[in-house]
């Protein structure tokens, strides 16, 4: 079952407002640099629902969707969360 996973992500912001992801921070300290924003778009989240704008990165040759919702960044993760 999918879930939000709420992440850290490092934007760069241009002149005019609009923000660009280059990194994620996964939470157990793992990061993720964003080699190329492919496109950025309100979308809802297909598996876990909800609406917000859908960052879709490359991240080590793989789409990765990012989406910002409220000021708040999620990625959706396919397994259950881990217990702290």
């Amino acid at each position: 079952m999918a879930y939000r996973a709420y992440v850290r992500v490092l934007l760069e912001v241009d002149e005019d407002g609009e923000a660009r992801p280059m990194r994620i921070y996964w939470t157990d300290g793992r990061r993720f640099d964003v080699d190329r924003l492919v496109d950025v778009r309100r979308a809802s989240a297909a598996r876990t629902g909800g609406q917000g704008v859908r960052y879709t990165c490359q991240v080590h040759g793989r789409r990765v969707y990012l989406f910002e919702d409220e000021g708040r960044w999620f990625v959706e993760a396919k397994d259950t969360p881990r217990e702290s």
